[in-house]
């Protein structure tokens, strides 16, 4: 079985929506694009790093439409983003000229693809797969790293429609610009409780 994990720049309030750059996803009249760049630093570039090691990938179509755009030109930084295939969940998209890649059409898709052999899967931006996703109980992992700013509007990371679930925290780490780095395994129901009975 192949594992699912969801990579995810967000910031306090859980938007996810550009952070790349200005004109990366202006939907919404989001106006706050690129703002993980004054949060660049060592180790930050670091964990970005490992993170971009090969891998295959899921994505939805708008973030598939913007990396079909910009990655096969910049591979440099990312070589393993031409080489690895590229799975995208469409209903109106079924084909592509970037190498690599396969369309799926339903979540029942995606279950047969994690039951198959071959390297993790990785989720980047594509909120709306990433909800669906919760809310199916198919993400093994969550690395996210949380920007310290409040973006108040844009693409948010999570609804009301996930299911409930638990997570183990596997590794965390603070960058020196305040960006909490934490990596969560899949861990079972919530449980609950009363604090101090």
């Amino acid at each position: 079985m192949r594992k699912i994990t969801v990579l995810s720049m967000i910031s306090i309030d859980g938007v996810l929506q550009s952070p790349g750059s200005p004109t990366e996803d202006p939907e919404g009249a989001f106006e706050f694009g690129g703002w993980v760049a004054p949060y660049d630093d060592e180790v930050y570039g670091k964990v970005v790093e490992q993170e971009l090691q090969p891998a295959d990938y899921l994505l939805g179509r708008k973030t598939f439409k913007i990396w079909e755009a910009y990655w096969p030109a910049h591979a440099e930084f990312w070589p393993s983003i031409n080489t690895g295939t590229k799975y995208v969940l469409s209903k109106t998209v079924s084909q592509s000229d970037w190498q690599n890649t396969v369309f799926l059409n339903t979540v029942a898709d995606i279950q047969e693809l994690k039951e198959t052999t071959g390297p993790d899967i990785q989720v980047w931006g594509s909120s709306e797969l990433v909800q669906l996703l919760l809310q199916h109980d198919l993400v093994d992992e969550l690395r996210l790293k949380i920007h310290p700013l409040v973006l108040g509007k844009g693409k948010k990371l999570f609804t009301d429609s996930a299911i409930p679930a638990a997570f183990d925290l596997t590794d965390s780490l603070v960058t020196p610009k305040g960006v909490i780095i934490a990596n969560y395994r899949r861990a079972g129901n919530v449980q609950t409780g009363t604090i101090g009975a």
